[in-house]
């Protein structure tokens, strides 16, 4: 187990604490406050957007001033700035301002903590999944306890439980300690030639689409629950069930990535994320085949995570493993996120919220074809 295993999962645990209740909460927050369908859509998607710059930049500035955890601290306190910016003004501009500050420093954040976990595991990823999932247990706990407020209180209350959990990650963060790089005998390859890779390439077209897929979730799932006519109960217990499945994944996976590979893992997946979706659009007033498709989850998201990190340490290891992490997350989460984010509320607007689901299931196809792609090439050419 990594020295320093109890802080990444405490960081981890908070930071995702903020992410999955903000996320998970702020489109009822937005409607409440008078904003259309489209204009969510757009301000949930800057969530994604600044994830092409945020990783980037910041893991740049990390590695470059090899002060990876001092820049986890600021820019948690830059994004706590950002974040006061809901408690006043009620309007799309004021929001949007608001929401690009907030996401510009907080997507950093995650890939740079993954970096600092991948360096000091030096490749051996066996405590990956046991480590990782305290961040979805840190979503299951501040999930369910916000739903309780929330019914309780109201949305209002929204703003002062995310910015208590944003002040949480920041006191998380003076826990860490920078990793000692390790030294290499030879340069690494150049990364422009590495992206230039046409596995390379299948492999981040095939993540982009499966994450555009999830946007339905992360973007739109609790305005669609909502609008079926359940609670916010019932839409808290819906996302700690799907992150509950995630966690047993991450904490049993192990074994299953020794035994089977990424490969077929990634394929599972995918094939999982089909069904799931088509189940999502089909039953919405079905509360148990919501609850089915919660569970696969555990799939879609924690299997398909951990076969991606691992299928990147093929082209990203040692010293190009945070530009790894940053690209992954920027290709994947922003550049597919938003383009789905985006056409998927304009698609909720003209054929109605089913129907997205069937779109995210298309996705999922389009995906799977990449990802085959991917792993035939690599194949070919000795990977």
């Amino acid at each position: 187990m990594p020295a320093q295993a109890f802080s990444f999962a405490l960081f981890l645990f908070c930071y995702y604490a903020h992410a999955g209740t903000w996320s998970t909460y702020a489109t009822l927050f937005f409607a409440d406050k008078g904003m259309t369908v489209a204009q969510i859509g757009v301000l949930m998607s800057m969530i994604q957007v600044l994830r092409i710059v945020g990783p980037n930049v910041w893991g740049y500035v990390a590695d470059h001033y090899d002060r990876r955890v001092l820049v986890l601290r600021m820019a948690g306190f830059a994004a706590l700035v950002g974040f006061s910016g809901f408690f006043i003004g009620d309007n799309f501009g004021h929001f949007m301002l608001a929401m690009i500050v907030l996401n510009l420093f907080t997507s950093g954040q995650a890939p740079i903590c993954e970096a600092l976990m991948l360096s000091e595991m030096k490749g051996d990823l066996t405590y990956y999944g046991r480590i990782r999932m305290w961040g979805s247990i840190g979503f299951i706990v501040s999930v369910t306890l916000a739903s309780i407020a929330l019914e309780h209180y109201g949305i209002i209350t929204l703003p002062w439980v995310a910015a208590a959990l944003l002040v949480a990650t920041i006191a998380a963060a003076f826990r860490l300690r920078d990793v000692p790089r390790r030294t290499h005998k030879t340069a690494p390859p150049p990364l422009l030639s590495l992206l230039r890779r046409r596995e390379v390439i299948a492999f981040f077209l095939s993540t982009a689409l499966m994450v555009s897929a999830h946007t339905s979730l992360y973007t739109f799932y609790s305005l669609y629950l909502e609008r079926s006519g359940y609670s916010k109960t019932v839409i808290g217990a819906m996302w700690s069930l799907g992150v509950l499945a995630e966690v047993l994944l991450f904490y049993f996976q192990a074994p299953l990535f020794k035994r089977w590979g990424a490969m077929r893992m990634m394929y599972l997946a995918l094939g999982i994320a089909v069904v799931r979706f088509l189940m999502i659009g089909f039953g919405s007033h079905m509360l148990w085949l919501l609850v089915a498709a919660q569970l696969m989850h555990a799939a879609t998201f924690a299997l398909h995570h951990s076969s991606s990190v691992m299928s990147l340490q093929r082209w990203f290891s040692g010293p190009l493993q945070a530009r790894g992490q940053a690209l992954y997350m920027s290709i994947s989460y922003g550049i597919g996120g938003s383009l789905g984010g985006l056409f998927l509320a304009q698609w909720w607007e003209r054929a109605g919220a089913e129907t997205v689901y069937y779109v995210a299931s298309a996705l999922v196809v389009l995906s799977a074809l990449a990802a085959m792609l991917s792993f035939r090439w690599q194949q070919r050419d000795g990977y």
